[in-house]
């Protein structure tokens, strides 16, 4: 690959050393933007699509994002991205990720074809930088021995665009379909690890108002999930002391309920002494 093949370049300038996982969500947040964005103007192509990290330079935490078409292990450099087709659609796809994430840097902005991956691939780009009480961060298109910055963040922008994002991530999972909306639910078995979205989880729950007895929660929703995780870890009162007003579906075997697949939370509800299960 010559040096002056069009690829991105990534800055970010932090007043305090930058968490290893807030580093690493930024190049992850691009390169799934990236790979969703071929995959839809592309769908013909196969192989996948992404970014390899050329370099990283010191000071501020600078680092070279070469893409890549059409591999199918790892990158060398006869694979990468190169031409006229593949150099225009890298700059049409920062365009289009500009004019979507920017939306969120103002008040109550929303991208309305944001899918709740791209939510969560807007918020591991701006998380660095909403973290850091003095930060910001540029992306930077190089092509002719010349860079041009395609868009660019500071704090206050990444912390408003973060609170919107979370609030549309929200929105979303509100609208997923339930079978059974705002009914009380309360835990019987609560465990540490983290399942993933979509797997079973280690907490059993009742939810007496469609089955006697308790079953596990598989966790349809991440907001939810992190809500559970906060009541479990990190609230005052044991969270086998309260109530949780919740949207849920039925996974069934047999025409037997045998698992909860939590949708939404609504409220948290303190028990009274003698409802403890």
């Amino acid at each position: 690959m010559d040096v002056d093949d069009t690829h991105l370049i990534l800055r970010i300038e932090t007043s305090t050393p930058v968490e290893l996982n807030d580093f690493v969500s930024a190049f992850v947040g691009f390169g799934s933007q990236f790979e969703r964005f071929h995959d839809r103007e592309y769908p013909e192509e196969t192989g996948g699509a992404g970014f390899y990290v050329r370099e990283v330079r010191a000071g501020s935490i600078v680092a070279e994002l070469v893409p890549y078409i059409g591999m199918t292990a790892f990158p060398v450099l006869g694979a990468v991205m190169t031409g006229v087709k593949h150099a225009n659609e890298l700059k049409k796809f920062v365009e289009n990720y500009r004019a979507a994430i920017t939306k969120y840097f103002r008040r109550g902005g929303r991208e309305p074809k944001a899918s709740k991956g791209d939510l969560n691939d807007f918020h591991k780009t701006v998380r660095a930088v909403a973290h850091d009480a003095n930060a910001n961060l540029s992306l930077a298109v190089f092509e002719n021995g010349e860079q041009r910055i395609a868009f660019e963040f500071d704090t206050v922008q990444a912390r408003e665009a973060e609170h919107n994002i979370l609030e549309h991530r929200q929105e979303l999972e509100r609208t997923t379909a339930a079978d059974h909306e705002k009914v009380l639910m309360v835990f019987t078995k609560t465990g540490v690890a983290h399942a993933k979205t979509g797997k079973r989880s280690g907490e059993m729950v009742q939810i007496e108002a469609i089955y006697p007895r308790a079953l596990p929660i598989v966790y349809a929703s991440a907001l939810a999930e992190e809500r559970i995780r906060h009541e479990i870890a990190e609230a005052d009162e044991n969270v086998y002391k309260k109530a949780f007003d919740v949207d849920v579906n039925v996974e069934l075997r047999g025409g037997k309920p045998i698992a909860y697949r939590l949708v939404a939370i609504h409220d948290v509800i303190d028990l009274p002494a003698e409802d403890y299960p």
